[in-house]
Formats: C-alpha cells, structure tokens, sequence
C-alpha cells in the first residue's frame, strides 16, 4: 500500500462541453527513498517545590548525553560496516555527504563493539556456533591479519547461512579448540589442505575445488606443467 496517496484532476478547461461523471482512477506508483536525517530533541521538564528542591523528567532510556547518535544511525552504520563490508573511510564520507551527518571512525569502532555486546547478550554466538556445529557441511579457512600492529589469524567457519570470524595468535588447532565449533563437528570438513584441520577425526573431509583451481593455474603459468590445463 502507498504512503501516500496524490489525487490528479482533469483539467475541465481542456475538455469539450459537455457533462462528464467520474467513473474511478487510473494509479501509477513511483518508489523512491527519503534521504535525510533527523534530530529529535528532548526537553526534559524541572520542577521546584517549595523548599528549592528540584525534580527532572527521566529521559528515554539510551539517552544520556546532550547530544549523540540514535540507534538508526548506529544500526545503519553497523550494517554498511559488517554486512556491505565498506571500510570505515567510505561509511563517513556516506554520512557526510548523504546526510550531512559527521561520524568518525571511533564511533563506527564504538557501534560495531555495541553491536557484538549486544549480540552476545542475547545469546546469538551460542546460537550460531551451535547451527555450525550440526550442520551437514562446514567450510573453514585462515587467514592472516594484523591486531594492533601484531600478527593473528582470523579464521573463519561457515555453511549456507551462518558463518563465524575468530582471530587468534596461533593458525592451528590450538586456535581452533579456541572457536569451540571443530572439535564437536560430525559432518563434512571443506577446508584447503591445511594440514591441523586433519587431526579431526569425528569427521570427514573435503578439499576445497578454489584452492585447486588455484594451484592448478600455479602449475601451468609458472611450472609450464601442459597436463594442468587439460
């Protein structure tokens, strides 16, 4: 259903003479998006009895400073952050630009740690790890990243639908057992070879076609190997 509903009337000067009835309408809808921010200001009332004692309103829950960034702003940003997977850089220029709203890098740092906070709160890891765990195929991988200019690893599991990111020191099992979700999987492992991945045994394993795609391109462009192109 439309939002908003704009009657178009004939222009009877247009018309020949005669009587005309209207017989009903002829509809087009057009979709657009309304960009543009919005300030909300609370007033919170002050009453003073008799002896000078004074008595605030409570303000809405969340809202405790004079002024800050409502929870559409902070799920808006969380989203182009985790989900488009936009660098910080690009989610402040769209803020500024697009809504004429300054946000730093610090405070889409801040809305991604509140996000995860909340997200634990609610038990959301537990429920994730656990689909994980059961599913009938679980796709891992490593990879390297720097943590406050040290070396971790983050690493990576996933089905169709969940997927999980914990970063460790270590690349092997020790970081695994950490993740909580490998020791307990039954079903297919998919990963690239990589040899710890091996040591578990309540399942079995796949080897990732990428990562063959891969190494068969390395055998042919830099070995000059004919047999893997075939």
């Amino acid at each position: 259903s439309p939002d908003e509903v704009e009657i178009l009337r004939v222009d009877r000067r247009r018309l020949p003479e005669g009587q005309y009835k209207e017989v009903g309408y002829q509809k087009r809808q057009v979709f657009d998006i309304d960009i543009t921010r919005t300030v909300v200001e609370y007033q919170a009332q002050i009453l003073e009895d008799e002896q000078g004692q004074r008595f605030v309103a409570e303000f809405p829950e969340g809202v405790t400073s004079s002024v800050q960034y409502g929870p559409g702003v902070k799920a808006h940003a969380v989203y182009l952050s985790q989900y488009q997977l936009l660098p910080y850089q690009r989610i402040e220029e769209y803020f500024s630009q697009q809504l004429g709203l300054p946000v730093s890098a610090g405070s889409l740092f801040n809305f991604n740690q509140q996000a995860a906070q909340q997200i634990r709160a609610l038990g959301a890891e537990a429920v994730i790890k656990q689909s994980l765990r059961s599913g009938s195929v679980l796709h891992v991988d490593e990879t390297g990243i720097n943590i406050d200019g040290k070396r971790h690893w983050l690493h990576s599991a996933s089905t169709d639908q969940w997927t999980y990111f914990s970063s460790h020191r270590k690349r092997g099992k020790e970081a695994m057992d950490a993740a909580d979700i490998l020791p307990d999987f039954k079903g297919v492992l998919c990963h690239d070879h990589w040899k710890p991945y091996y040591q578990y045994k309540s399942c079995q394993h796949a080897l990732c076609n990428a990562h063959h795609l891969r190494e068969l391109e390395r055998a042919w462009e830099q070995d000059n190997q004919a047999w893997a192109r075939l």
